[in-house]
């Protein structure tokens, strides 16, 4: 039997370059966060293990999110301190952080690693400007960082909400003017109208959920339909693409289901491709906690 391909080896990616986020500390399923001027509690399921800090630095905290449905349902208690929303600055990429009624804060900042990433490879690109969609976009920190390095970008979201936050965030981050397209759309159904158009792009910026619903009401799971979106990719990749970054929040999953997927549809193009865990790591303790799967390509 021939193995066309080695099996990848799967790293760790943390984002070390953070001034305005630290993982303070973790345990009993919470994490304790400062995030700008700010300390938070949110549910972390994952966070298994015991808290290393005592109970009086957790009682510090400025707001905490109370779960009562899992990861999209809760409420925050938020001390009369807190003025929110409030703006967090990675670099130069400013997010406005708001408390609402989920543990999603408009920013993850365990990407971080990625958006240095992706500036990286379009700053690299031979001085040809590049055209990158930017698929989930959510709140637009990738695409800020795809406009800031030169990039044309189309943003796409399901979501009429996060495209508005997403473009607040790009006027916070000094690229109003940047060749921004903002699209609510569902990103299967922009594919196909994009193959159909013929239109390609040189990088695709994917961040999918594990679960939600388009504008039309369609349901997105991401086991059922994450082979058919990257199949749909593969058909608007340009002749000479340059990178591929996505990001997988189903981490029951393995992270060779990602990577070999990706490896699929870059097939015939060359190139790196690596794959593992977005962590961050806590500064009290050490332990790493995990948030999400990876796989990148880069044509160099």
């Amino acid at each position: 039997m021939t193995n066309n391909h080695p099996l990848p080896q799967l790293q760790l990616l943390t984002s070390p370059d953070w001034r305005e986020y630290v993982l303070l500390d973790s345990g009993n399923g919470q994490a304790l966060e400062q995030i700008g001027p700010y300390k938070i509690v949110r549910p972390e399921p994952q966070a298994i293990w015991s808290k290393s800090l005592p109970k009086s630095n957790w009682e510090m905290a400025d707001a905490v999110m109370i779960s009562t449905a899992g990861e999209h349902g809760g409420y925050w208690e938020i001390n009369p301190n807190v003025k929110q929303p409030f703006v967090i600055d990675y670099k130069g990429l400013k997010c406005e952080i708001r408390l609402s009624k989920s543990r999603h804060i408009g920013v993850f900042p365990e990407q971080a690693t990625h958006w240095d990433w992706i500036e990286e490879q379009i700053r690299g690109a031979a001085n040809r400007p590049l055209k990158v969609i930017n698929l989930f976009g959510y709140t637009g920190m990738a695409t800020a960082a795809a406009a800031r390095a030169g990039a044309q970008v189309t943003h796409v979201d399901a979501s009429k909400h996060a495209v508005a936050w997403a473009s607040h965030n790009l006027d916070l981050s000094g690229l109003g003017k940047a060749p921004v397209r903002w699209l609510i759309e569902d990103a299967r159904k922009y594919l196909r109208r994009e193959a159909k158009r013929k239109s390609f792009y040189d990088g695709i910026i994917l961040d999918p959920p594990k679960f939600g619903r388009g504008p039309s009401g369609k349901v997105w799971d991401y086991f059922e339909d994450i082979s058919e979106l990257l199949a749909l990719c593969r058909r608007v990749l340009s002749p000479n693409p340059r990178f591929i970054c996505l990001t997988s929040y189903a981490i029951q999953a393995s992270a060779l289901v990602p990577h070999q997927a990706v490896q699929e549809i870059v097939g015939g193009y060359g190139g790196k491709i690596e794959s593992g865990e977005l962590v961050t790591v806590d500064q009290s303790h050490g332990y790493a906690l995990s948030h999400s799967l990876f796989t990148r390509w880069t044509s160099n």
